[in-house]
C-alpha cells in the first residue's frame, strides 16, 4: 500500500474502488474495504478529518486520530492507496464553493447539526473529483449521509455508483463508531439502550438517555433513525424497517 498526500500522486488502474474515512477505523471501515477490494481493480482510501463538517463546540480537535495504526488495518484489508491530505490542499485559501442538499441535509442531523451535511456533501463532491472512482463505499450505519450523498450524486450527474454496505456490530449490539471510544464502561452499558430500543421500535427503552431524535426517515430503504446523547458522547444509529432493503 502506498500513502500519498497530493493530488498528484493519486494515479490508479483499472477500475476504482473509494473509501471516504475520518480514520479512527475499525471492523466498519475495514467491511468497506474488503467489499471495495472484492469490486475494483484498485482500492484508495482517504483518512481526512473533515473541519467543515464540524460545528462550533463539536469534537473535531479531540476525534480519534491514529495515521500509523490506520494504515496498517488499510494495508491488511486491501487498500492501494491511502489518500491523507492536508486541509489547506482540500480547502484552499479563498475556498467558497459549498454543495448543500437543502431538504435531505436539514432534517433530523441536519436540523441538530446545522452545516454538518454541506460540509460532507462538499467534501465528498471533492474527492470524488480527485479520485476519480468508479464505486464509493459508505455504510448504513449513516444512512443519512447515505441519502444525501446518493441525491447529490443523481442531482449533479456524478459518474459514481454509490454501494451500500451493512451496519457492522460489536458482539452487545453496539453499532461500531469512531466515538466509541470516548464512552466509558458505565456509559456503554447505558448506550446498549440504543440498538435495544431501535429493534424494538420503543422510544421509551431509551428512558433516562438525552434523545435528539426517535423516528421514521423515508430514506432508500426506510428507516427507523435516532441520535442520543450519553454523558457527552452524542451517537447515531437506525434499522431498515420491516418489507424494506439494504
Amino acid at each position: 500500500m502506498k500513502v500519498v498526500r497530493t493530488a498528484a500522486e493519486l494515479r490508479t488502474d483499472g477500475s476504482t474502488g473509494l473509501v471516504p474515512t475520518m480514520g479512527g477505523f475499525h471492523e466498519g471501515h475495514l467491511s468497506l474495504f474488503r467489499a471495495a477490494r472484492a469490486e475494483n481493480d484498485t482500492v484508495v482510501a482517504s483518512l481526512f478529518v473533515n473541519p467543515a463538517q464540524f460545528a462550533p463546540g463539536e469534537d473535531l480537535d479531540r476525534y480519534p486520530r491514529d495515521e500509523e495504526r490506520d494504515a496498517a488495518l488499510a494495508e491488511e484489508n486491501g487498500v492501494d492507496l491511502l489518500f491523507v491530505p492536508a486541509a489547506e490542499d482540500i480547502y484552499p485559501d479563498g475556498f467558497q464553493t459549498w454543495v448543500d442538499v437543502e431538504e435531505l441535509g436539514s432534517i433530523l442531523e441536519g436540523e441538530h447539526r446545522p452545516g454538518h451535511f454541506r460540509g460532507v456533501a462538499t467534501v465528498c463532491l471533492k474527492l470524488f473529483n480527485l479520485v476519480r472512482p468508479d464505486r464509493a463505499y459508505f455504510g448504513q450505519k449513516d444512512a443519512q449521509q447515505v441519502a444525501v450523498i446518493k441525491r447529490m450524486v443523481r442531482d449533479l450527474a456524478v459518474p459514481v455508483e454509490i454501494r451500500v454496505c451493512p451496519t457492522v456490530r460489536d458482539d452487545d449490539g453496539l453499532a461500531l463508531s469512531s466515538r466509541n471510544a470516548y464512552l466509558s464502561p458505565e456509559e456503554r452499558e447505558k448506550a446498549l439502550a440504543l440498538p435495544r430500543a431501535l429493534a424494538a421500535n420503543d422510544r421509551s427503552a431509551l428512558d433516562g438517555l438525552a434523545v435528539d431524535y426517535f423516528e421514521p426517515a423515508d430514506f432508500e430503504p426506510r428507516v427507523l433513525a435516532a441520535a442520543v446523547r450519553v454523558g457527552s458522547t452524542r451517537l447515531i444509529d437506525n434499522v431498515v424497517l420491516e418489507g424494506e432493503t439494504a
